[in-house]
């Protein structure tokens, strides 16, 4: 799963993503956190928005009320049939959240379990494939979320994200070019750009299990193991 990751400047995300709309408003976050407000992109008549969302899906039908279970990621085996995933997907509710980095965590042979820092030497900041939806409460107000898509991991990745109740996964990463396929294409363009992002140009390193708390949220927690002590 995907859990915790970073968010780089507004601006950066603004001028990388080209959004022609953007009624977002959020800081640099080193511990985004489920059930936060985060940015997300989405195509709106042909053009990028830029906007917030909850991060967990409320589904259409549950009128505005969280699930009790997870819905943080949407894995990649249920998008047609999964029953939170498969209406934003038939409707082709897809969008972008960016990021800077992500952490998963690792367990060692010592049964101990450690975060890792992951980001890309080939984009500074990059957008996770996710879904959307909207849920309307009992008062008439209506409630926007989302969830992050999910895949089997590439080799660096099952190594690294070996515990937990769905291990040896990680985050569908889009590449560059991939983003207008994903965003505004068909339901085979969008499913043809999900896959895992190369290994070559993923950089990964331990970090101090102050990440473990969302209370803690500074430069520290990307910082490698041996320099945070």
């Amino acid at each position: 799963m995907c859990g915790r990751y970073v968010l780089a400047q507004a601006a950066r995300f603004e001028r990388e993503l080209q959004l022609a709309r953007v009624s977002w408003s959020f800081e640099i976050s080193y511990n985004v956190a489920p059930t936060q407000s985060v940015p997300v992109v989405r195509a709106v008549n042909g053009e990028r928005e830029g906007l917030m969302m909850r991060w967990g899906m409320i589904p259409f039908f549950a009128k505005g009320v969280a699930p009790k279970y997870s819905t943080i990621n949407a894995t990649i085996e249920k998008l047609d049939n999964g029953a939170v995933w498969r209406g934003p997907w038939n409707r082709g509710q897809r969008c972008i959240l960016p990021a800077a980095g992500f952490y998963e965590w690792h367990l060692n042979e010592a049964g101990e379990k450690h975060p890792f820092f992951i980001h890309l030497a080939d984009q500074e900041v990059f957008g996770f494939a996710g879904l959307w939806d909207r849920s309307v409460r009992a008062d008439g107000t209506a409630v926007e979320s989302c969830a992050i898509i999910t895949m089997p991991a590439n080799e660096l990745m099952s190594r690294i994200h070996n515990a937990g109740n769905n291990p040896h996964r990680m985050p569908a990463i889009l590449q560059a070019a991939d983003l207008d396929a994903w965003l505004k294409g068909g339901a085979g363009d969008a499913r043809t750009v999900l896959g895992p992002y190369p290994q070559d140009v993923m950089v990964a390193y331990e970090v101090s299990t102050r990440v473990n708390s969302p209370k803690n949220n500074d430069e520290r927690l990307i910082e490698p193991v041996r320099l945070a002590q």
